[in-house]
């Protein structure tokens, strides 16, 4: 379980830094509304800039948090579980702007694996 547990901890780690590092200015299928960056995203959320220079600071200190965790334990259920608060406010984002529901699923599949990492 605790291979699973880490596994679990470094893919949702690298999916995170990857949105939010990586691909924050670029265009996805995934993106909220008819958004083409992670600034248009939260606008198309009704949420201000500052939101998500706020949710996208959390997400990179979960993230480290999350791989730092393999060797301090102590640091997985709380970054697991403030990770879980975020993904459930993205996924109700989704429904706020009536996305579709295949836009939604990666939130629920990292909440999923966060909620996991919680458990395990």
């Amino acid at each position: 379980m605790e291979l699973l547990r880490q596994a679990l901890q470094v893919i949702v780690a690298l999916g995170l830094l990857n949105v939010w590092l990586v691909r924050a200015g670029k265009q996805t299928r995934f993106r909220g509304g008819n958004a083409n960056s992670m600034r248009e995203e939260f606008a198309a959320y009704g949420l201000p800039v500052a939101m998500m220079y706020v949710v996208g600071s959390l997400k990179v200190i979960i993230s480290i948090s999350l791989i730092a965790g393999i060797w301090m334990p102590i640091l997985v259920v709380p970054a697991a579980s403030l990770l879980i608060l975020l993904m459930v406010g993205a996924f109700v984002m989704h429904l706020k702007v009536k996305d579709s529901f295949a836009k939604a699923v990666p939130s629920l599949l990292i909440l999923g694996m966060a909620i996991a990492i919680a458990l395990l």
